[in-house]
This record gives structure tokens, sequence and C-alpha cells, in this order.
């Protein structure tokens, strides 16, 4: 098997969800895009942190749902904040580190070191940090390490 690359349906406007996406990810690539005959994009394939993907334009039929996001590892909170500004520039804001971009796609913007926090065998502080994300929208690292270490 050679890949399994995530395949988003968009409604008409792939295009700009490319440009958007290659502002926010500084490695972004465009690859094939298959055009209709009216000059219009069908599909598009590009990559954004190394992950390819596919898009394409199919209508209003289906729609984005929370059902699945991606998840962006992030290893500061500088890098948390600067995700967070260009995804929800047009989007919205959910919590606990969640969000809907301008095209309604969801995603995590999630600081490493959180993910490492979750992972400690202590269980209570495991559960104060568990509490303090559930009151945060963007996850903010200054509370949440206060919260692990007691």
């Amino acid at each position: 098997m050679r890949a399994i690359v995530p395949s988003l349906w968009f409604d008409d406007d792939l295009e700009e969800a490319i440009a958007f996406y290659s502002s926010v990810f500084p490695d972004a690539k465009t690859g094939d895009v298959l055009r209709q005959p009216d000059g219009s994009v069908l599909s598009a394939e590009f990559t954004l942190a190394g992950q390819r993907f596919v898009g394409i334009n199919g209508g209003p039929q289906f729609s984005f749902t929370e059902a699945v996001s991606f998840v962006i590892e992030c290893e500061s909170q500088e890098e948390v904040d600067e995700y967070w500004a260009a995804l929800t520039d047009g989007g919205e804001e959910s919590q606990c580190g969640w969000l809907k971009d301008r095209f309604g796609l969801s995603w995590q913007v999630v600081p490493v070191e959180f993910l490492d926090m979750l992972q400690d065998s202590d269980q209570a502080k495991v559960q104060r940090v568990v509490d303090v994300m559930m009151t945060q929208s963007k996850l903010d690292l200054e509370p949440l390490r206060a919260a692990y270490d007691g």
C-alpha cells in the first residue's frame, strides 16, 4: 500500500481553500490539478506539513462535520497562537483546542507539551490538566502547566 490520503469535499471553493491553507502552513505545496472543460477546478492535490490531501469541488451535497478533524501538534504556545489566529480567521472557535476554519473543516491545535502531560502516570495530575482544558477554547499552556504542577 502506498499511502492513506484524506480526500476533502468542498462545495466550489477548493482553489480558495488551497490558497488559504498555503498561507497558513509554510511548507504547503500544490500538486496535480484536474480541470473541467470550462477551466474550473474539479480536483487538486495539495500537501500540508508533509501530509498529502486530495480536494474536490463536489457541490453542496456534503459538508464537513466535527466527526473528522486534523490535529496540529505545536512545539510552543507561540505556534499554537499563530495557527489558532490564522485558522479561526473567518471561522469559529470551539473548546478544548478545537476550531472550525472558514470552510467548515475542523482542526485541533494542540501543544505537544499538553499531550505529554496527559501521558503522566499520576492520574491526579492528568485530571487537573483535563479540568483546566475543559475551560479553554484555545489551549493555553500557562494554566495547564500550573494545573499539572499542582
